[in-house]
């Protein structure tokens, strides 16, 4: 029933589509990474119409523009995708029945969630239409696309009444040509079907721990490009300490193209052919005036990326990530990684997902700066390009997962498809970004064959395509008894997959530990390799307050709970690195506690609006401590 529901959201010809978006991840490069089609790659930096702004939407909580009530494509006056005039269609006949009119439906700024367009949209999970008109001038004997940062969940997009694609996914960014028959000078009509309900088999499933945010939640822009244009340029530090680029085409003239890849500041430039699929690969020795990015100092070069009649440019910084035993490398040198998990939830008393520069930057400063932090992991889910490109800006290494959650049905092949092409996509999207130093391929998984199998695939996608960082995930711990104390193992299968172990952690919360027992419980570990407590955390709603700090949900309770659990991690003679459980309080529906929670999830260190808790200052002490040894 649920995987039709998705069938039904593309309707007709649109049923065709939508397989094909999740399949793409079972095509294979010669090295076994998931292909696809079409990347553009920093779409900020092309020539783009930004259709940022106002929105028409319609509610279709039955789905009737997108099929009948028998199944069968969606009739004549249900389809919000059609381009006629519906108060002057039934005024020239009477005799029509359309029983929509987006013209007359109410308006929304987007990107944003629809929760808060409007307050009966609070709790809706379900189908909606958007459509606007934009006018397109100076598209003669270019391409056109359609980008989409991120929809959620499932998307079908419409071009002047006309269907160019679907995709599956609520956090990458997907993009459709546009027919050149279908490209008009001047007024042109675009029109979104953005489905926001998961099920048993969609990423994430029908249960996670945040708040479902339906709708257009970052930009949608029109890309106009040449024929043949740069569709990815990959510029790194490989770990032998060179420079490389790869870079594909795209276009009737991809093939035995000339590409360079020029860096000023360091006088280097690379130069070849593309080779009989339009990718072109280059190396050279590092310049000696080449300084590596880190947290202290986050150099970025520019770079320019050229073939005939298309430039791409670029912001990249060069270092290297790698593991040694069990320590991690940057640039060579032993690192511990004081880190935040963050929500993409910006602050405020009634957030929509709306990740602007300025609402990362408040988000990110809160982490660098107030908190003393040298690494965030961005959780559930691929966060906003916005965020990913600050990260390298102001040096805050990067944590970036796809929603592998929980309940994930390991057994189906489709959602091991639309799994591999999620991640594919997040790691085209970011591999540029030095910021990024581990891909996460799940969170709190539990053990299984099927679940291995389907992870050990994601890792390895990962590798074959970005060699140049760490992948990991966070994993579940069985507790045992040794000498009469607790003993946390950890001895998932999963973990020879890996390069870092993630564990999240929550002894003295959801556990029977009295806090000061916490410190004394042990960890062990059999696999050689550095482990990061992955999250860790207690709630607290801000300016609860209990004296003898044992109540739970007060701040003297959450402030406590750091100061043992800190104890505690720093007798683990393998632990590389944390990012507590959360910057900030966040939404969830889960959580009900009509005193304390309210529909959020206390665990943040600050308030919905950024008030800072007691336990704040705790981490950002205990962080100030470890940065100066």
């Amino acid at each position: 029933m649920d995987i039709n529901r998705r069938t039904i959201l593309t309707g007709g010809v649109a049923a065709a589509a939508v397989a094909p978006a999740a399949a793409q991840a079972q095509a294979q490069t010669p090295h076994g990474a998931p292909t696809k089609p079409l990347t553009l790659v920093n779409v900020a930096a092309r020539d783009v119409l930004s259709l940022d702004g106002d929105w028409r939407y319609s509610i279709d909580p039955y789905r009737d523009g997108a099929a009948g009530f028998h199944g069968e494509q969606a009739g004549y006056g249900h389809r919000r995708y059609d381009t006629f005039n519906v108060e002057a269609t039934m005024r020239a006949n009477p005799n029509a029945l359309i029983e929509y009119d987006m013209e007359l439906s109410p308006t929304a700024n987007l990107p944003s969630s629809w929760l808060t367009h409007e307050p009966t949209l609070r709790r809706y999970v379900g189908l909606m239409w958007y459509k606007r008109t934009f006018t397109l001038s100076g598209a003669a004997g270019k391409r056109a696309f359609v980008h989409v940062g991120a929809a959620n969940y499932a998307t079908t997009v419409f071009v002047n009444g006309t269907q160019i694609g679907a995709h599956e996914g609520g956090f990458t960014p997907f993009a459709f040509e546009i027919p050149a028959a279908l490209v008009r000078e001047g007024e042109n009509q675009i029109t979104l079907g953005v489905d926001s309900e998961a099920t048993w088999d969609t990423v994430p499933p029908r249960v996670t721990d945040w708040e479902n945010y339906g709708g257009i939640t970052r930009g949608v822009h029109i890309v106009l490009t040449p024929q043949t244009f740069i569709d990815d340029a990959w510029i790194r530090l490989t770990r032998e300490g060179r420079v490389a680029a790869t870079v594909r085409l795209n276009g009737a003239r991809a093939r035995n193209a000339e590409v360079r890849v020029r860096i000023a500041a360091l006088g280097l430039t690379l130069h070849g052919r593309t080779d009989g699929d339009g990718v072109w690969t280059g190396e050279a020795a590092a310049p000696r005036n080449l300084e590596r990015w880190s947290p202290d100092r986050p150099q970025l070069y520019a770079v320019r990326v050229e073939t005939a009649g298309d430039t791409l440019r670029e912001r990249v910084g060069f270092r290297t990530i790698e593991t040694r035993g069990d320590q991690i490398l940057l640039n060579g040198e032993p690192i511990f990684l004081r880190g935040i998990c963050i929500h993409e939830e910006e602050l405020g008393a009634e957030p929509s997902r709306i990740i602007t520069p300025e609402n990362a930057r408040a988000l990110l400063t809160l982490a660098k700066e107030g908190l003393g932090c040298n690494f965030v992991r961005l959780a559930h889910y691929p966060h906003s390009e916005i965020t990913t490109r600050l990260a390298d800006e102001l040096g805050l290494l990067v944590w970036s997962e796809i929603p592998v959650y929980w309940r994930i049905n390991w057994e189906n092949p489709r959602t091991l498809e639309t799994a591999r092409a999620m991640l594919a996509e997040n790691i085209r999207r970011d591999r540029n970004r030095a910021a990024i130093a581990l891909w996460s391929i799940g969170n709190e998984t539990p053990l299984g064959e099927a679940r291995l199998r389907f992870l050990a695939q994601l890792a390895a996608d990962v590798r074959a395509l970005d060699d140049t960082r760490l992948v990991t995930a966070a994993l579940l711990t069985e507790r045992r008894t040794q000498d009469g104390k607790p003993l946390m193992v950890l001895n998932d299968p999963l973990a020879e997959h890996l390069d870092v172990l993630g564990v999240n952690t929550y002894n003295g919360w959801y556990s029977n530990d009295a806090l000061a027992d916490v410190p004394g419980i042990a960890w062990r570990s059999d696999y050689g390799k550095p482990m990061i407590f992955s999250e860790f955390g207690a709630d607290a709603k801000s300016g609860f307050h209990d004296a003898e700090g044992t109540h739970k949900f007060s701040e003297e309770f959450q402030a406590e709970y750091y100061r043992r659990t800190l104890e505690m991690a720093a007798k683990v003679p393998f632990l590389r690195g944390m990012s507590p459980w959360i910057l900030k309080d966040f939404r969830s529906p889960r959580r009900q506690h009509p005193v304390y929670q309210q529909g959020w999830n206390r665990k943040g260190l600050v308030s919905p609006t950024g008030g800072r808790k007691q336990a704040f200052a705790v981490l950002a002490e205990h962080y100030r401590a470890r940065a100066a040894n």
